[in-house]
């Protein structure tokens, strides 16, 4: 028997009636902070967002190379039945709609970078989403 916590597994939901707690991002420009937190202020639920000011999205290309911009990154939990709310909230304020990704929270919480497949017909083969703004080797 350990006494050291176990990892749980990121495949494992945390699932209630009102669907499985996420983890919800939203990369922006700075100018754009004040807008997001007063649209998530209007929400009929509560929203406490971690925000991150020196942030990345790095975009990786089939030859390796990556391209990162600097971003800040708007963070909260949620469940997922409340996605569509969160959804129509930012998009009457004008914020992009590839601007909002949604991760397991798990993953989330255990990583300070996070990885997904590029849209189809995008040039670039991956995105890498960075809490803090990598910095040059």
């Amino acid at each position: 028997m350990s006494v050291r916590p176990e990892r749980c597994p990121s495949n494992v939901p945390l699932s209630t009636p009102e669907g499985e707690l996420v983890s919800v991002s939203i990369a922006i420009e700075p100018r754009l902070l004040e807008r997001v937190l007063e649209a998530l202020a209007r929400l009929p639920f509560p929203v406490n967002p971690q925000i991150y000011h020196h942030a990345g999205i790095g975009y990786v290309y089939a030859d390796g190379r990556e391209e990162v911009r600097q971003v800040t990154l708007v963070e909260f939990p949620a469940f997922s039945r409340h996605l569509e709310e969160v959804h129509e909230c930012l998009a009457a304020t004008g914020v992009p709609a590839g601007a909002l990704h949604v991760w397991s929270i798990l993953d989330e919480i255990h990583s300070d970078m996070l990885v997904e497949r590029a849209p189809e017909k995008a040039p670039y083969t991956q995105v890498k989403y960075y809490k803090k703004f990598p910095l040059a080797s």
